[in-house]
């Protein structure tokens, strides 16, 4: 449900209001940035797709192609759709590892690194998906979204976001076994 006052900031935005298109884009594009960088891998691209969201929102806000009911999940679906149509035109799934910014400086070493691995054998997990159970387990748990929320944005129903759920923490689950009973025979 929108508030009063978000509800007021897109009818400014329907008059292209600059002040109103600014803010939406201050509230959005570090989230729509984010969710584009862990599909693509390459901070590059996930820049060049952002603002093309943002150029496709601009276009498509004053016909009847805008939002709906929710305006977030209106532009995560028109992010969804600009990685889909980027997988579409590559041959090739490239996949970056977790930020390692992310990975706080005050900690010790120790925990340092074993955050580290543990990114990158969710980022291997990741990859190990389909493009739609990564988009699932990104936008459910990276971007905090409802079941629902994922399915408006992904364009299926509630049903089919649960069953994708289920299927990519299965396959994540495998392959983080597999992945360990590799790493403790490498250390035996």
């Amino acid at each position: 449900m929108q508030s009063v006052d978000e509800r007021a900031l897109l009818e400014r935005a329907q008059t292209y209001d600059p002040a109103a298109l600014a803010e939406i884009y201050d509230r959005y594009s570090g989230k729509i940035y984010s969710y584009i960088l862990y599909q693509v891998g390459d901070e590059e691209l996930a820049a060049d797709l952002t603002s093309n969201v943002f150029t496709k929102m601009l276009d498509a806000i004053k016909s009847a192609k805008s939002w709906h009911s929710s305006f977030s999940s209106w532009l995560y679906r028109i992010a969804h759709n600009a990685v889909v149509d980027h997988f579409r035109r590559s041959s090739h799934e490239k996949f970056l590892p977790l930020d390692e910014r992310w990975v706080s400086a005050k900690e010790d070493p120790v925990t340092n690194v074993e955050n580290k691995i543990e990114a990158e054998s969710i980022r291997q997990a990741l990859a190990y998906l389909t493009v739609e159970q990564r988009t699932v387990i990104i936008l459910k748990f990276f971007e905090g979204f409802s079941n629902l929320e994922v399915a408006k944005v992904m364009g299926k129903t509630e049903g089919a976001i649960k069953s994708l759920q289920y299927r990519a923490l299965g396959a994540m689950r495998r392959y983080l076994e597999r992945d360990g009973e590799i790493g403790n025979a490498e250390k035996a």
